[in-house]
């Protein structure tokens, strides 16, 4: 549960000044790519507006969403605001148990002590603290070189009803890996900002990206199978619709290696 030391914030800092100012001709020709061109790597980050070292992570986040700076990568974000902050002094409105359980399922699956904000987990393999980000490059270069399982997500459609409904159809290309893998569908929220009145952040005013809602596990891919299904899903209460995120994977189970994703944005 430990935050990081100041000495972590301005590391996190200069990185983010690094992308702002080398990385925008990336994130230019990422627009030309097609989406078989270029290899999604999911980035989870989990945080808490209650960290005092979340903060430079969500920035980082953000820098990776937005300048895609790895070339022939798609760097698929998802922001998970977990539990265990909530109670010392301000209770982040985006935080949620599933996120927190799923953080603590790595650690097990990982061999780490305990769970910790911020932290990175890259394609469910590789884990990134805010205090060794300078080896991030190497992280996503490495995974963006991975075989991937082609995931196709189509045909989103927001039904207004009350609640408020979002259809899809997701498939997922024969899983030639050697374990059975899961898919998944994640709702998030494109952007959010909070303005923190209590706590460590206290007084600050916070953005977020990809701010994780739901993740839900909408069928299995066992090895040698390909996978096709429509799926829906509720959304919550005041979401809006043109603020939304749908990210769908396939992660071998534990959690394990993720196999492949697809992103959906409202407004695409």
């Amino acid at each position: 549960m430990f935050c990081g030391s100041s000495g972590r914030f301005q590391l996190a800092l200069l990185f983010c000044g690094l992308l702002c100012l080398e990385t925008a001709p990336a994130a230019r020709a990422l627009d030309n790519q097609t989406a078989a061109s270029a290899h999604p790597v999911v980035i989870e980050l989990f945080t808490s507006e209650g960290c005092s070292s979340c903060p430079p992570a969500d920035v980082i986040l953000e820098k990776l969403d937005s300048f895609q700076p790895i070339a022939g990568a798609q760097l698929i974000v998802l922001s998970e605001h977990v539990t265990y902050w909530d109670q010392l002094g301000w209770k982040d409105p985006n935080s949620a148990q599933m996120f927190t359980d799923r953080q603590n399922a790595y650690e097990s699956q990982l061999g780490l002590k305990e769970p910790y904000t911020p932290q990175m987990i890259v394609d469910g393999t590789d884990v990134v603290n805010i205090d060794a980000i300078a080896k991030l490059e190497g992280v996503l270069n490495k995974a963006k070189d991975e075989p991937k399982v082609g995931v196709r997500l189509g045909a989103v459609t927001i039904d207004p009803s009350n609640p408020a409904v979002l259809r899809a159809h997701v498939e997922a290309d024969v899983n030639s890996a050697k374990h059975n893998a899961e898919v998944y569908l994640a709702v998030a929220l494109d952007r959010v900002e909070s303005q923190v009145l209590r706590g460590e952040n206290g007084g600050k005013h916070l953005v977020h990206v990809a701010v994780a809602q739901q993740l839900t596990r909408v069928g299995k891919l066992p090895k040698g199978k390909n996978f096709a299904q429509d799926v829906e899903l509720k959304l919550k209460p005041g979401e809006d619709p043109k603020n939304l995120r749908v990210i769908a994977f396939v992660q071998e189970s534990g959690p394990g290696k993720l196999l492949g994703a697809a992103l959906w944005k409202s407004g695409q």
